[in-house]
C-alpha cells in the first residue's frame, strides 16, 4: 500500500513537472515568435503645469457713460481732431474732449459771459488801485475791503456763468470709445434729457464670475485668470481675481467673484461671452506627461516605457493636471523612454519596436 502511494506520488511529480516544462517551453516559443509591437517614444520632459479652475461669463467695461443734454438748443456734431471729420461710433475719444455741442443764442445772451468777466477784469484792477492808494494814505481799510468784496462777488458771478456756459457742452467723462452715437441732423432742436453719446472705457474689462462650492478654499484674491474667447485663437489676455463673496448659494452652490481684465489691447469687446480659467497653484521645472497615456489599474496609475526592446510596466505618481497633461511626481526616470503611442495594445512584457 505504502509502495502504491509512493509510486503515484512520483507519477503525479514527474506529470506536474512534465507540465511546467512544456508550459514554459511553449512560453519561450511564443516569446521567440511574437511581432514587436511598433510604438513611438518620448524623452522625460520637465516643464510647468498649473491647476485651474474654468468659468463662462459675460465682459462688461469697466467705465460707461451715456451723455444726455442739459439744456435744449440745436444740435452741432464736433469735428474729431485726430481724424479731422465729425465723431462716429468707434472714434476713441481723450477725457474732455467736446463730441457735441448745444447752441442756443438767447440762453447764451441771457448769461452775457463777455460782461461778467468784463466786470470781474473791472474789479481786479479796482482792487489793485485801492490797495495802491491805501499804501499811500490815499484810501481807508474799509475801501480795500469793499473792494476785495466786489472782486469775490465778480469771480462767483463769473464761475456760474461758466458754468451754465458749460452746460452747452456734451464732453467725455474719461478716456474712451464712442459705442453709440444717435443720429441727429445739423441744426435739429434737441430737448432737455436728450441722449446724444455713449461711451465705453474697455482698456479694462470686469468679469462678474461664479464658482463652485469646491473652489472655495482655493481660489483667492489676487490670483491670475487666463482669458479666452473663440474669436482670439492665438491671444490668451490676463485677468486677476479682485473680489470674492464669502456666502455660497444654497440653490445653485456656487459663490459670487469679480475678474479685472487688462484689455489694453482691446481685443475683448463688451458683451462677449469669455472663458476665464484662474490659476490655483502652480509648478515649474517638473515632469510633464501626456494625459491620455496614463493608465489605471485598480487605483494605480501605470504607463509604459522602453527597457531594451520590452514594453514595462512603471507606477507612477500623479499631481497637478491640465486639460491635455499630468504631472509626475514620482515613479519616472529622467533617462526613462516613454512609450506614448502604440500602448493602448500593450502588456508588460511585450516586445516592442520604436518608430522614430
Amino acid at each position: 500500500m505504502i509502495q502504491y502511494m509512493k509510486s503515484g506520488i512520483s507519477a503525479l511529480s514527474l506529470t506536474v513537472l512534465t507540465l511546467l516544462m512544456t508550459g514554459c517551453k511553449q512560453e519561450n516559443t511564443m516569446n521567440r515568435n511574437e511581432i514587436p509591437t511598433p510604438v513611438s517614444v518620448s524623452e522625460i520632459t520637465y516643464g510647468s503645469i498649473s491647476k485651474i479652475f474654468s468659468t463662462n461669463s459675460t465682459a462688461v467695461s469697466n467705465a460707461e457713460a451715456e451723455l444726455s443734454t442739459e439744456m435744449a438748443g440745436k444740435y452741432h456734431l464736433q469735428t474729431n481732431p485726430a481724424t479731422g471729420k465729425p465723431y462716429k461710433l468707434g472714434d476713441k475719444v481723450k477725457k474732455g474732449a467736446l463730441i457735441v455741442r448745444i447752441e442756443d443764442k438767447s440762453y447764451e445772451n441771457g448769461i452775457s459771459i463777455e460782461t461778467k468777466r468784463l466786470n470781474l477784469e473791472l474789479a481786479e484792477q479796482e482792487l489793485a488801485k485801492t490797495k495802491s492808494l491805501y499804501e499811500k494814505g490815499g484810501a481807508t481799510l474799509t475801501e480795500v475791503k469793499n473792494s476785495e468784496i466786489r472782486i469775490m462777488n465778480s469771480r462767483i458771478d463769473n464761475e456760474n456763468a461758466e458754468m451754465n456756459l458749460e452746460k452747452m457742452n456734451i464732453r467725455a467723462p474719461f478716456d474712451g470709445v464712442i459705442v453709440n452715437l444717435p443720429h441727429f441732423s445739423k441744426d435739429a432742436k434737441v430737448n432737455n434729457g436728450t441722449s446724444v453719446v455713449t461711451i465705453m472705457d474697455y482698456s479694462s474689462m470686469l468679469l462678474e464670475i461664479n464658482l463652485p462650492e469646491s473652489a472655495i478654499s482655493e481660489v483667492t484674491v489676487g490670483q491670475k485668470a487666463y482669458i479666452t474667447h473663440y474669436t482670439l485663437p492665438k491671444d490668451t489676455i490676463i485677468g486677476e481675481v479682485t473680489e470674492l463673496s464669502p456666502a455660497i448659494s444654497s440653490e445653485t452652490r456656487t459663490f459670487k467673484g469679480k475678474l479685472v481684465i487688462d484689455n489694453s489691447e482691446l481685443l475683448i469687446r463688451p458683451g462677449m461671452f469669455v472663458k476665464a480659467d484662474i490659476v490655483t497653484e502652480s509648478h515649474g521645472s517638473t515632469i510633464v506627461i501626456p494625459k491620455n497615456i496614463v493608465r489605471n489599474e485598480r487605483n494605480r496609475h501605470m504607463v509604459f516605457v522602453v527597457d531594451q526592446g520590452i514594453a514595462r510596466s512603471k507606477e507612477v505618481r500623479l499631481g497637478l493636471d491640465e486639460k491635455n497633461s499630468v504631472e509626475v511626481l514620482s515613479g519616472l526616470d529622467k533617462d526613462d523612454q516613454l512609450i506614448v503611442r502604440g500602448f493602448e495594445t500593450l502588456r508588460d512584457g511585450s516586445k516592442v519596436k520604436i518608430q522614430r
